[in-house]
């Protein structure tokens, strides 16, 4: 793996909950996510797989067929402790400005502040379209609906309003949906590998069903099969047919087994979720073939 203790350090820029460093590696910028040495109450948990999170959630968007992010998994060594990164490439420069969606929908409608409620961002989407600022080029509520199926397959369940967005061309003014980026949230990264070795095939079902995104409807959270089992929603309706004939199993089980420096027991615990996970997904989409 690379050995990002030897780039060059910028100051950091970058927001979020996470340790980060802003890093230049081969004359590219990256944001640099270290593993949180948080501690939840009443549980010792001293190394939260995160950076594997990231890692993994990213390039199965990207085996699927999404523009996103390019990340590297690392190490970094600090006081002498070598740690596991994920290194995050900087798609933003002078000419491509990321707008994420929450300061969307403060220059849509600069009275209403959103919170996570599903009809709230619906409402932003459309009300995008009327500003005069940018040019949209994307069907952003297509793309939306596209990256909530992924992320209820990797088991998402932090994709707020400040970690999507739009990606606009500072010279042309033209705007597209950004590159996926920001996945740490995904595949369980409290559980460590001790943890992982107890859950039986129940438990894990259960894992993979209960799961859920930050998205609201009517206040609550949206359990995502759930909610894509009900068929209640067109366009959620249509990123299943779009996606599902996407996802290639195989290609990211292969994915996962050669990643470097995970244990085993966490490389069978990712096939086995996203597995559980996938064939909920075909069978809501044969079910919407037989409509």
């Amino acid at each position: 793996m690379i050995d990002f203790s030897k780039a060059t350090e910028e100051l950091n820029s970058y927001k979020g909950s996470e340790k980060k460093k802003t890093l230049i590696y081969n004359n590219i910028r990256y944001l640099v996510k270290f593993p949180d040495p948080i501690r939840e109450k009443n549980k010792n948990i001293s190394y939260v797989n995160n950076a594997f999170s990231e890692y993994v959630g990213s390039n199965i968007f990207k085996i699927i067929g999404f523009e996103t992010q390019n990340t590297l998994l690392g190490t970094y060594t600090y006081n002498g402790r070598e740690k596991i990164v994920c290194a995050c490439e900087d798609f933003t420069d002078g000419n491509h400005v990321l707008y994420e969606f929450e300061n969307l929908a403060l220059s849509a409608n600069p009275d209403k502040k959103i919170d996570t409620e599903l009809s709230d961002i619906m409402e932003v989407i459309e009300e995008i379209k009327n500003l005069t600022q940018i040019i949209i080029a994307d069907n952003i509520k297509e793309k939306f609906w596209d990256m909530f199926i992924v992320d209820s397959l990797i088991g998402n369940t932090d994709r707020h309003n400040g970690n999507w967005g739009l990606l606009v061309n500072a010279r042309s003014s033209k705007a597209g949906f950004s590159p996926i980026y920001d996945c740490g949230s995904c595949l369980n990264p409290m559980l460590e590998d001790n943890q992982i070795e107890r859950i039986n095939e129940v438990e894990l079902k259960n894992l993979a069903i209960n799961c859920y995104s930050c998205i609201k409807e009517n206040g609550k959270k949206i359990n995502y099969m759930t909610y894509i089992k009900s068929t209640k929603n067109e366009e959620c309706n249509n990123a299943i047919r779009n996606i599902i004939k996407k996802i290639n199993i195989d290609e990211i089980n292969n994915f996962i087994d050669k990643i470097p420096s995970m244990t085993i027991v966490r490389k069978e615990f990712y096939k086995k979720i996203i597995y559980y996970r996938y064939e909920i997904l075909k069978s809501v989409y044969n079910k919407l073939l037989n409509r």
